[in-house]
């Protein structure tokens, strides 16, 4: 089984080479700005150089309190929160799947310890979560958006794992408020480092005008984030496929309980009662180029569970063929 690290195409690779060797003086932050409003349905967009510091810019701009899932999201999430010292109040979850009705109560509580004002549409609070929970279960985002917007509360999604989502489910600002997300390495649009983000609102963007510039992308990371948006549908649409077969094959062929099994997701995760002893049987196994796809658990950025998280999103796509995905689950029947 040959299984590779996912890299930028060999077209955003030579796109990025030639902006670095001065043969390209396009400004592709323009040209990157306007796919990105295009594809999200929103007014405008930046880059930046990281995912956290689109984070960063969107908390910045944010001037009531922060609400996370209780898992399934990113830990930067929390850390942010913390250096820019604002209220955090951690809403509970299905195996990190938002619940419209723990969201309610969430919003009832912080707004009786004061953390947010119901009323107030000059400070408003904010809900951060990602477009899938864990990367292995998409969120309902326009239920979510819908019920936020009707307790004055808005919603930011991070669709480093969604963007150009063929479904137009997630990563659309017809629903989200402020969609961010990383370009690092590996994420749907992949070119190893950069990141955007995206919204409505121009207000956003002022208010976190000095972190948008300090943080601002580098034109070659701009080339790549242009050239390999034209390549984000197919790259999740691959990968959520490969998911959805791995999830039903090792729900049939195995002893393993598979979370979010019915889900759209770009990784799987399987129930263990020993995920000390299987992720490192299985890094054993599924080795890559470079890198590695195994992700033990209990984890913030995945599930408090018991469980070992399979990253079918860090695979090149050309790797996600039925007979290395056979092969996956051949070694999962070994250990189950």
């Amino acid at each position: 089984m040959n299984l590779k690290f996912k890299k930028p195409s060999k077209e955003t690779q030579m796109a990025m080479s030639e902006v670095a060797g001065g043969e390209d003086n396009n400004d592709y932050h323009v040209l990157a700005e306007e796919k990105l409003v295009n594809m999200t349905s929103h007014s405008y967009a930046k880059l930046v150089n990281s995912g956290n510091s689109a984070i960063l810019s969107a908390m910045n701009a944010i001037d009531g309190a922060i609400l996370i899932p209780d898992q399934g999201a990113w830990n930067g999430f929390k850390q942010i929160v913390k250096f820019l010292n604002k209220d955090l109040f951690t809403v509970k979850t299905n195996k990190g799947l938002i619940d419209l009705e723990n969201l309610n109560e969430s919003i009832i509580q912080s707004s009786e310890n004061n953390f947010i004002d119901l009323n107030d549409e000059n400070n408003k609070s904010a809900l951060f979560l990602t477009s899938f929970a864990a990367y292995t279960a998409e969120q309902d985002l326009k239920a979510i958006c819908d019920f936020a917007h009707k307790n004055n509360l808005l919603v930011v999604e991070d669709a480093s794992g969604a963007i150009g989502d063929y479904e137009n489910r997630l990563a659309n600002g017809n629903y989200s408020d402020i969609i961010i997300g990383s370009t690092g390495s590996p994420k749907i649009v992949n070119v190893e480092d950069g990141g955007f983000i995206t919204s409505n609102d121009e207000k956003l963007f002022e208010k976190s005008n000095l972190l948008l510039k300090t943080n601002k992308a580098s034109n070659i990371t701009a080339c790549g984030i242009y050239n390999e948006l034209d390549f984000a549908a197919e790259n999740l649409k691959k990968t959520v496929e490969a998911c959805s077969y791995l999830k039903e094959s090792i729900e049939d062929k195995t002893d393993f309980n598979v979370f979010h099994k019915d889900k759209r997701g770009i990784n799987v995760i399987i129930e263990s009662e020993d995920p000390k002893s299987l992720s490192y049987k299985l890094r054993q196994e599924l080795v890559l180029d470079s890198h590695g796809m195994i992700t033990k658990c209990p984890n913030y950025n995945r599930l408090k569970e018991k469980a070992v998280a399979i990253e079918i999103k860090n695979l090149d796509i050309s790797c996600l063929e039925k007979d290395n995905l056979d092969e996956i689950i051949e070694i999962l029947i070994k250990y189950q």
